[in-house]
């Protein structure tokens, strides 16, 4: 079984802020961390390894640090770790993010890809299913549960949905997002993280994938962000202690036409 799990380095929101004049994310002095969704896909890969044998390859795209949140999945247990870095891939958005990466697979043999369903820095949960879209391979998106039949070639999923879950079935490959109801990642010891800062990252960049730089970056990229900012506080809202009925619609008929919105 040859997997492959997509992962991404991301800013620790916790220390996030905004720049009030550029309106974009302040990134410096700020701590990077494997995207937590991420290690639930690495997690449920080591997993699927462990049952079914093969091997399991890691790769991301971002500038040279994001070698650190490869050394995590090595530490983990990872077999194999790619870095996508060029100049030429900056200030992508999820498309372009999305075709870099499938330029990248398509170098690789593998029977399963494995995403976190979102980062946390950016929330689209829309990598995953571009990428398997791009690949041209079935996807099943938000699992909470994985079941891999190596001899039918096969997979059966239980994907998270806003009224339970539902068994999805596909043949390999195929392609998965990540939940955090799959799984608890393990921790790595102090000597696998050691080992793991010790073991070869590979560097590809455009010409290593035959990437076009109109296709990656931002000039790949389909949407482009005009404003980040943090929305305003709300102050208290009324309470309407009106007994009767009709006076509470009048108060909040007012109210609404005070704020413009009746």
């Amino acid at each position: 079984m040859r997997i492959v799990v997509c992962v991404k380095q991301v800013p620790d929101v916790a220390e996030l802020r905004i720049d009030e004049v550029t309106h974009s994310l302040v990134r410096a002095g700020v701590p990077s961390i494997l995207n937590p969704f991420d290690e639930f896909a690495v997690e449920e890969a080591l997993r699927i390894r462990e049952r079914n044998e093969g091997t399991v390859t890691v790769i991301t795209m971002g500038p040279p640090q994001a070698r650190e949140a490869l050394v995590r999945c090595l530490a983990m247990g990872a077999d194999r770790a790619i870095l996508l870095t060029d100049s030429a891939f900056a200030a992508a958005d999820t498309y372009a993010t999305a075709k870099t990466l499938a330029l990248a697979l398509q170098k690789l043999e593998f029977d399963l890809v494995i995403c976190g369903m979102k980062a946390i820095d950016g929330e689209t949960c829309q990598v995953g299913p571009e990428l398997a879209e791009l690949l041209d391979i079935p996807h099943i998106s938000y699992i909470k549960k994985v079941e891999i039949n190596s001899s039918a070639n096969t997979v059966l999923a239980e994907r998270l949905t806003e009224e339970g879950y539902e068994q999805v079935r596909s043949t390999l490959p195929c392609l998965l997002t990540a939940t955090k109801a799959l799984n608890v990642p393990r921790m790595p010891t102090l000597i696998q993280q050691l080992t793991a800062k010790q073991k070869p990252i590979e560097t590809w960049s455009t010409a290593s994938i035959g990437a076009e730089r109109k296709d990656v970056g931002l000039t790949g990229s389909r949407t482009q962000v005009l404003k980040v900012y943090t929305p305003e506080l709300r102050s208290q809202g009324v309470i309407v202690t009106t007994e009767d009925l009709r006076g509470v619609v009048a108060q909040v008929i007012k109210l609404l036409e005070k704020e413009g919105t009746a």
